[in-house]
């Protein structure tokens, strides 16, 4: 029994180390602009809505280091905001936790 359960969580974590939990950036999102300082001006800007990105699962921060999941998080605010047509996210307030990384920002179409 033990030497079944301890197959399954090689197997287990052989398989998650091999996977990437980075969010996949959509096209053309990478053209997105992130701000994070307080020289943005986003009254000179058209909002285009609140957006939160996230990655990570409860199992995550046992295989992968806090700045992958903190690019992941930010693949997935840009391919959000890509998808509504903004071209600048104005990030708001981080959340790290101990399994996952979420980002919460407002969307802009400044161009």
């Amino acid at each position: 029994m033990q030497k079944t359960l301890f197959a399954l969580a090689l197997a287990a974590t052989t398989l998650t180390g091999c996977s990437t939990p980075v969010a996949k950036l959509s096209d053309g999102a990478d053209s997105i602009q992130v701000r994070i300082d307080g020289q943005f001006d986003g009254g000179k800007c058209e909002w285009l809505g609140d957006l939160t990105g996230s990655e990570g699962h409860w199992y995550s921060y046992l295989f992968f280091p806090n700045d992958v999941m903190i690019r992941g998080a930010i693949n997935d605010l840009k391919s959000q905001a890509y998808t509504m047509g903004a071209d600048t996210l104005y990030m708001i307030n981080p959340q790290d936790f101990a399994t996952s990384f979420t980002v919460f920002a407002n969307a802009y179409k400044c161009n």
